[in-house]
């Protein structure tokens, strides 16, 4: 039995779908949030949008709504490191993250789609 065949005979359609935006939406958060690092040597973070009125503030937005997910859970687990963090924070910030997640992977599969590179 195929790994398809198996989880298809497990999941609905729907709940398919819906595993798979969550994981193209924490891949996508992982994607722009290590290449931010790569490209400016520093961390992304959500202080990026208290810089004040300028044009980098607003690019910034789109950026941080997509890469939320990863700058979340990152937070949360140097939270847990540094601080000792109780389990409830850890798991509502990992639920919260992954909701998160599914809403930015719907957009991008959508947006995937609507481009025609995935049918």
């Amino acid at each position: 039995m195929s790994p398809e065949s198996f989880l298809t005979g497990i999941l609905s359609s729907g709940s398919m779908q819906s595993f798979m935006a969550l994981a193209i939406g924490f891949a996508f958060a992982g994607l722009l949030a290590t290449g931010y690092q790569y490209f400016t040597e520093q961390p992304p973070s959500f202080r990026l949008v208290n810089r004040g009125p300028q044009a980098s503030t607003f690019a910034a937005v789109p950026f941080l709504i997509f890469s939320a997910p990863f700058i979340i859970m990152r937070n949360t687990i140097r939270g847990a490191r540094i601080e000792g963090r109780s389990f409830g924070f850890a798991m509502l910030a990992t639920v919260l993250a992954g909701l998160w997640s599914l809403m930015s992977g719907t957009v991008v599969v959508m947006a995937l789609e609507a481009s025609r590179i995935i049918p």
